[in-house]
């Protein structure tokens, strides 16, 4: 999933990045909790307006394991050039409710948390989070997410 959404997100590809999550999936980021493919797909296109690329990277997601359904936590950087010609980098995590359906994994909830946004050479503050126990310990649905 991780792939697929980084690529997706290079490319800049909606089609691709919507059908990384089931139909009624959140996606939370930024302040703002986008719910079902069509607000997301606005919510990507949005982001990646202001950018010319955005090169994303995952670490090893922490998972708990369901039958059929996953939850944990993926640490993410991404490497942005702005349509300014700026560099910019976020580090941050994604808490993620996974399903599968029909063989194919899809995100059915999202939330970002930024810790980091700034020049590449990470000059600017790192911004405080609540530090949570290890997964399952997942934000609370109606929590907002952490703003650029």
């Amino acid at each position: 999933m991780h792939a697929l959404c980084a690529d997706a997100v290079w490319r800049k590809d909606r089609a691709a990045f919507v059908d990384c999550f089931v139909a009624d999936g959140v996606w939370k980021v930024a302040g703002m909790n986008l719910r079902g493919r069509e607000a997301i797909g606005d919510g990507f296109d949005q982001f990646l307006a202001l950018n010319e690329r955005v090169l994303m990277g995952f670490g090893s997601p922490i998972l708990e394991l369901g039958e059929g359904t996953a939850s944990g936590r993926t640490y993410t950087t991404e490497t942005v050039k702005t349509r300014d010609g700026q560099g910019m980098c976020s580090i941050g995590i994604y808490y993620e409710r996974f399903a599968d359906q029909d063989g194919e994994w899809r995100f059915v909830w999202r939330h970002f948390d930024f810790y980091y946004f700034g020049p590449p050479d990470l000059s600017a503050p790192l911004l405080a989070l609540l530090d949570r126990a290890r997964p399952p310990d997942m934000p609370d649905p109606d929590e907002s997410t952490a703003g650029m």
